[in-house]
């Protein structure tokens, strides 16, 4: 199938690409560009692009698809059509499913329920330790030969140092990050929410910046011993954003990702006893949603990722403390991102970089470019389209967004993977 994209605004950071050109697809591959009307293919179908933008397609560093052993929640076949609605072409899914991803069998599950199911790439995340009890290490090497692209206990943190530099030390021969959820279990302890006024005043127990700030500072520490690599997950303070920038000056192998949850809201979202706005590490304080913003600004966060968590809205539905953390994003992150070129946080191109160039490599997972011979994943995106989002109108199995009645402005409009609509 040829594909013929024409009169869009291609914008493509890893080729420095930021221009209006045409865009042959041919056999599921980027084939042509050239100027406007200069390209053509007979019996390609025509994608009028006018106005739009035309990027390397989105890819999401950090899901939850919960398949296997959570489906009431989430399924790889519905997560994934959250992704393409969101814009987003590939996918890393966490090993936090039952079983835990901490085997070459359960990786090539996912794999195999993903080649018959999903509406766009699966990649991958296993586990650090055995069932991410963070007491063993995991057979790294198996998990990377089987598949997975980097290896996280994401949603729960590894407190044992020692296990931490091993599995940076080992990670080194594979060349892939090891992904941290950086949060002390024992400061964080039963906290639900952010420490701080809104906290206090609400009755609810806190969780401190200190619970996250302490355990980057240890992974950044262990990466300059080791010369491992390591991807920082959903930063929410300002020090940690600060230890970040001073650790990338010093050459440490430290890159970092945020949330658009992070930069766009704050604890005041939690007041009404809001569960949709419980998630871990928690809303901080505008204090941190500037500092988040500076560091997407600079560099020192290198990609927005979503997070999300899905969860039934039984769940939700429960008294605060009951409720469990987090998040849908895929279908609204887009959106939510495109607010950070409007206020000027970001260029259009730093922001494809942050969404799609960047997370490519850091998993050096391909993608993230459109070079001629390339795998044709592009993401179409009207800046201009004014929505509402509706969660009764979302892909995913699952509602729990605290972004329901928001406005947004700018959409994904078409999602092509491998030369597929």
């Amino acid at each position: 199938m040829n594909i013929l994209i024409k009169n869009g605004h291609i914008i493509d950071p890893a080729n420095k690409i930021d221009e209006k050109l045409d865009l042959l697809v041919s056999d599921g591959k980027v084939a042509k560009f050239g100027k406007h009307g200069s390209v053509s293919a007979d019996g390609a179908e025509v994608i009028d692009a006018l106005n739009m933008l035309v990027v390397p397609g989105l890819i999401d560093l950090h899901v939850h698809l919960r398949e296997p052993g959570f489906e009431y929640k989430e399924t790889i076949a519905t997560g994934t059509a959250a992704a393409k609605a969101g814009g987003f072409t590939a996918v890393c899914c966490m090993p936090n499913t039952n079983p835990v991803n901490d085997s070459r069998s359960v990786t090539e599950f996912i794999l195999s329920q993903a080649a018959k199911d999903s509406w766009c790439r699966v990649l991958p995340i296993g586990a650090i330790t055995k069932g991410s009890k963070g007491e063993e290490l995991a057979e790294i090497g198996e998990l990377h030969a089987a598949g997975c692209v980097g290896v996280s206990d994401d949603g729960k943190p590894v407190m044992n140092a020692a296990i931490m530099r091993r599995a940076m030390e080992y990670s080194r021969t594979f060349g892939i990050p090891v992904i941290s959820h950086c949060e002390d279990a024992h400061l964080a302890a039963k906290g639900v929410m952010n420490e701080g006024f809104a906290a206090t005043e609400l009755g609810l127990r806190g969780i401190p910046h200190a619970a996250e700030d302490i355990m980057v500072a240890r992974d950044i520490a262990l990466a300059e011993l080791t010369g491992g690599r390591v991807h920082i997950c959903h930063v929410s303070t300002a020090g940690a954003v600060r230890m970040v920038r001073e650790a990338k000056q010093r050459g440490i192998m430290v890159t970092a990702e945020t949330c658009p949850h992070y930069f766009s809201l704050t604890d005041e979202a939690v007041r009404g006893y809001n569960t949709m706005a419980k998630m871990n590490p928690p809303l901080r304080t505008a204090q941190d949603v500037a500092a988040i913003k500076q560091g997407l600004r600079d560099g020192t966060l290198d990609v927005i990722a979503t997070d999300h968590a899905p969860h039934g809205m039984d769940e939700k539905s429960v008294e605060f403390d009951a409720a469990p953390f987090g998040i849908v994003g895929m279908e609204t992150a887009l959106g939510l991102s495109l607010k950070l070129v409007s206020e000027g946080v970001l260029s259009m191109v730093d922001l494809v970089s942050r969404m799609s160039t960047t997370p490519a490599k850091i998993i050096n997972s391909g993608g993230g470019a459109l070079s001629v011979g390339a795998a044709a994943d592009i993401t179409i995106i009207d800046p201009k389209v004014e929505w509402t989002v509706n969660a009764a109108e979302f892909r995913s199995k699952s509602r729990n967004t605290p972004f329901g009645g928001w406005d947004l402005k700018g959409k994904a409009v078409r999602t092509i993977v491998g030369g597929n609509i």
